[in-house]
Formats: C-alpha cells, structure tokens, sequence
C-alpha cells in the first residue's frame, strides 16, 4: 500500500478552488474524492493498529479502546484529534478541535466535505455496514469543534429533514433512536 501525503494547505487549496470555478459540484465533487480516500484510510489504520493494540483488524478491538485508538491515528496522520462519543442510540458523534479540512472563520456552513465522505468510506469499512456521515457544527463557521454524525443513511436523512423544519440535531436523535 502507497500513501500520498498531501498538506492541510493543498486540502484547503483545492477546497477553495472548487467553490470558487464550480460551486454548484463542488460538495459533490469534495465528498466524492473523500469517499475514494476512505480505502487506504481504513488500510493505512489496519496496518497502524497492531503498534498500538496488538490488534490488526479493528472490529476486534474493544469498544472502549475505539475512540483514543482512532483518535492517536488520525492525529498522527495529521487529521487531527476526534472524541468518539454515542448519540441516540442510532448514531455517532466525532468531535475535533483541530480538524484539519476546516479553516476557522471562513463559513457560515459546515464546509468539511472531503472528510465527511472519507469518513463515511472509512466508518463503513470498520463496522462492516453502510454508513453515512454528516458535519452539523464546524470550526469553519465558529463552532468550537468539527462534529461529524455517522449513522445509517435513512437516520441522518431523518435528521437532515428535521433540521430544515428548525429542530437541532440533537432533537431529532433523541427519542427512539431513528431520528423520528
């Protein structure tokens, strides 16, 4: 396995130069491009895992080692930090103060796209389902951390539609866990 390293100034580059000449596929395009990178992601975490756990296939790591365990990689990586924590029963939330797609002050939107799709290419490939992933708060428009959802594709869809009706994410995963 190759991997290319490309700087946190080349993500934000090519970020901001497919917003300004092709905004209307930029998101598309961005999150694609993620998705394509979650494969070696997920390879390059296989192989790094063992130095950390003694466990090379991360579906065997225990549950409760998970966050720090994907939390070291990525920082090493140069991703940043991420807190992995449950919400609702049907999903997750990943944090990160330091995330390094988002450029702080430069949105009024999340804007971490590549990584959202890298992200969901990657949770997919570790739990051995499906998954979708979704930025709710982002250091690019002020908020203090990056979150990123992952759930089923059906559960951050109901949560998509309750956000555009005005509830808060948080809203629409409490109750019975499907985000209805």
């Amino acid at each position: 396995m190759t991997v290319l390293a490309v700087g946190r100034g080349g993500l934000r580059q090519f970020h901001q130069s497919l917003l300004e000449h092709t905004p209307d596929q930029a998101i598309a395009v961005l999150q694609q491009a993620g998705y394509a990178s979650g494969l070696e992601l997920y390879e390059s975490f296989c192989a790094w895992l063992p130095s950390l756990t003694g466990v090379g296939i991360p579906g065997d790591l225990d549950a409760a080692h998970f966050s720090d365990a994907l939390s070291e990689f990525l920082q090493s990586s140069g991703w940043g930090s991420v807190t992995v924590t449950p919400l609702g029963g049907a999903a997750i939330a990943l944090d990160s103060s330091d995330w390094a797609e988002a450029e702080p002050g430069t949105s009024t939107m999340p804007t971490c796209f590549f990584s959202a799709g890298m992200l969901a290419d990657f949770l997919g490939r570790v739990s051995a389902e499906p998954v979708a992933v979704m930025e709710v708060e982002c250091r690019c428009k002020g908020d203090p951390h990056c979150r990123f959802l992952s759930a089923s594709q059906e559960t951050l869809q109901q949560v998509y539609e309750a956000m555009t009706q005005g509830r808060t994410y948080e809203e629409a995963l409490a109750g019975d866990g499907t985000g209805t």
